[in-house]
């Protein structure tokens, strides 16, 4: 498995929101930044912008998808 490629970028947030969401994170034993990874997935999956997995597209119509196989 390949490691995801991770991009930092600089996120200006007033600081009752920082409170918020520090609070939020802990209450959740996560830090602050899984927790921000956490809601910005959230909210792409929810609106169906995050791109398609390998094999969901048949799981989302009831089909099974098959395992892969390595061969030998």
């Amino acid at each position: 498995m390949s490691k995801k490629e991770t991009k930092s970028f600089i996120l200006r947030v007033d600081a009752d929101t920082m409170n918020a969401i520090e609070a939020w994170a802990a209450d959740e034993f996560r830090s602050t930044n899984g927790q921000l990874q956490w809601i910005i997935t959230e909210a792409l999956r929810k609106a169906k912008r995050l791109p398609k997995k390998r094999g969901e597209r048949k799981e989302e119509r009831g089909e099974k998808s098959l395992p892969d196989v390595e061969e030998a």
